[in-house]
């Protein structure tokens, strides 16, 4: 985990509650502080609009948004005020709503759009992010992807794995290795690949991993180059169906101008900046 993912969790899931049935949820106001946001009657429009765009997604508003009342102490008065418990994604609603002028807020767009673990976006929640917010929901499914596909390899019989993911990559990539992609994309030695990718290009690989690994679990044989071989067919098959759409294969797609590494080292900075408070 980058500096930078650990940075978001630590200042995401440090107000986040457990509720007595085990559900994980936010208070709008501690969310609404963290953000940036001093004046309740500001975030209240956001949570509006928040509450709108999970209306027309056809999900729950009251499940997602559960209004309620506490009391405060304001000197020696005490005084009821309104408050919510947001689900996760209540809160990815409410960032994509949010003023981008808040650092914090592009932090929090991130954190519960990629680093959800209780949801995966919608089409429609998916089509709404940036091409770099695309690019790191795809990057992590990639690397989640990858640790469930090598343990079942293993399982399998694999243990030359360059030779198996390179099976992979030659059915997609026409024949072309890792060391292939990466000396096309000109990156540097040991530059990862999969952090030099567009958001389509990674969405293919996506589907290879997840593939293969269906389809490795349905093997019965403890057969390395069975295995492999698999990962080769599943890679060529995708391959094959992008080509027949009329799709753009994949080693034609563009190399992004910054890797996501350089990316997270940006949002690096202003999670420092915010660090500061």
């Amino acid at each position: 985990m980058s500096d930078i993912e650990e940075f978001k969790e630590k200042i995401f899931d440090g107000i986040k509650h457990i509720d007595e049935n085990e559900n994980e949820y936010w208070e709008a106001r501690e969310l609404m502080r963290l953000l940036g946001y001093k004046e309740w009657r500001l975030f209240a429009n956001v949570i509006e609009k928040a509450q709108v765009a999970c209306s027309q997604s056809g999900n729950s508003i009251n499940y997602n948004f559960s209004i309620y009342s506490k009391i405060i102490i304001a000197g020696k008065t005490k005084k009821p005020i309104i408050d919510y418990k947001l689900s996760r994604y209540a809160c990815y609603l409410i960032v994509q709503n949010a003023n981008p002028k808040y650092n914090a807020v592009a932090l929090g767009q991130t954190y519960f759009a990629i680093q959800t673990r209780k949801m995966e976006l919608t089409e429609i929640e998916y089509n709404n992010l940036s091409e770099d917010e695309k690019r790191l929901y795809r990057r992590k499914q990639t690397r989640d992807g990858n640790k469930v596909l090598y343990k079942i390899a293993s399982s399998k019989g694999v243990k030359n794995f360059d030779k198996f993911t390179n099976a992979g990559y030659r059915g997609l990539y026409n024949g072309e290795s890792a060391d292939d992609i990466a000396k096309r994309k000109k990156l540097r030695y040991r530059e990862e690949i999969l952090d030099n990718m567009g958001s389509e290009e990674l969405g293919a690989n996506v589907f290879r991993i997840t593939q293969t690994e269906a389809l490795l679990k349905k093997q019965k044989e403890k057969n390395e180059d069975m295995a492999t071989d698999l990962h080769y067919t599943v890679g060529k098959t995708i391959r094959d169906a992008i080509e027949k759409l009329g799709g753009t294969m994949p080693e034609d797609l563009p190399t992004p101008d910054k890797s996501l590494k350089e990316i997270e080292e940006e949002q690096n900075i202003k999670a420092k900046q915010i660090q500061s408070w």
